[in-house]
């Protein structure tokens, strides 16, 4: 039976990829040390998501193991080896602020994990294809300086402009300011693409945008979608930070992202990069996301604004999906930001 070695196993992406390879007949090899709580509380913990991962997938086999411990991983790709046919990297710190309070811990995990994972895939199983999830986040804040107009409920760019269709991947990630999560899955995401380049893996990097889903373990200082549902259930209020409100994210459901996956694994590259999220078919600002939550549930939410935005962080991003629709064509969204919102409130609703 071929094995997945999924890290970052029970966060939304990592989780959903264990249900997606798990009914394609793979076994899947899960490494989660549940960090989340550890970051963000225990609002954020994915031991549930663990537990019924355990339950629902027989062929799944759990390791708590911490990326950052080389000798740890190790013993877990030499039980394996080549019988290894595939890595999914979705391990991470994902915060801004958690980043900037803590840089060791941040690099630590994000770019020496990556590193860590890299070099024994290629000593252990050189022809597996290495999926990165890496994040829009590597350009800094030069989307920022995009000529953009100021709309009812969104900030924008003009139709004719350039990058209207999203930022694609020629985009510059010199010259400006990151944030320290930034700046250490930037790292990574080089360091992955020259472990394609010039050692010859079959590697990827996955630049998203907003990733979401009801296996989304959202918490304040990371989860933009699922911790607004969640502020509005629970406080029926909720804290935008900086621009207004008016701040655009592209959302792309976690089980449109695996298909992506699932195409490149089976027509794999090296040193692929890939900008991915819900494009012009799936965004919204935030303050459009509140007004459609309020709409669905026919509820007021008290909206506090606080003026000062985050370091690094984007007044608008679009990405364009352009290259990978061209490479994979196979490959369609199945989710728009409605539908996302619709099953965000679902799961989160239902027992209120």
């Amino acid at each position: 039976m071929s094995i997945v070695l999924i890290t970052g196993s029970s966060g939304l992406v990592g989780s959903e990829s264990v249900n997606f390879f798990s009914k394609k007949g793979f076994k899947v090899i899960g490494i989660d040390n549940n960090l989340r709580k550890f970051f963000f509380g225990n609002e954020a913990s994915t031991s549930k998501i663990k537990n019924r991962l355990l339950k629902n997938h027989k062929d799944f086999k759990h390791y708590s193991t911490d990326i950052r411990n080389y000798s740890s991983i190790e013993k877990i790709f030499k039980k394996y080896k080549k019988d290894l046919s595939l890595i999914i990297h979705c391990a991470a710190q994902p915060s801004h602020d958690y980043g900037k309070n803590h840089p060791i811990i941040d690099f630590n995990i994000n770019a020496t994990g990556t590193l860590n994972l890299l070099e024994l895939t290629k000593k252990y199983c050189p022809e597996a294809p290495f999926i990165f999830m890496s994040t829009n986040k590597v350009y800094g804040d030069n989307p920022n300086k995009l000529n953009f107009i100021e709309k009812k409920t969104r900030w924008e760019l003009r139709n004719k402009d350039l990058f209207y269709n999203g930022i694609d991947e020629k985009f510059s990630i010199d010259h400006c300011t990151h944030s320290f999560f930034g700046a250490s899955k930037t790292y990574a995401d080089l360091i992955v693409q020259e472990y394609g380049r010039n050692v010859g893996l079959k590697t990827v990097c996955f630049r998203a945008g907003c990733i979401t889903g009801p296996n989304h373990s959202g918490a304040k200082l990371h989860g933009f979608l699922s911790y607004l549902i969640k502020s509005c259930v629970q406080n029926n209020a909720y804290s935008i930070i900086g621009y207004k409100g008016k701040q655009v994210r592209d959302n792309l459901h976690s089980y449109d992202l695996i298909n992506c996956f699932w195409e490149f694994f089976k027509k794999p590259k090296k040193g692929a990069v890939y900008n991915i999220g819900g494009g012009r078919f799936s965004n919204c600002s935030i303050i459009e996301a509140l007004e459609l939550v309020e709409k669905l549930k026919k509820i007021k939410i008290k909206k506090k604004i606080l003026k000062e935005n985050r370091v690094g962080d984007h007044i608008w991003y679009i990405s364009n999906n352009k290259k990978f629709k061209k490479d994979y064509p196979n490959w369609k969204q199945k989710y728009n930001t409605k539908k996302i919102i619709n099953e965000l409130i679902y799961y989160n609703f239902k027992d209120f």
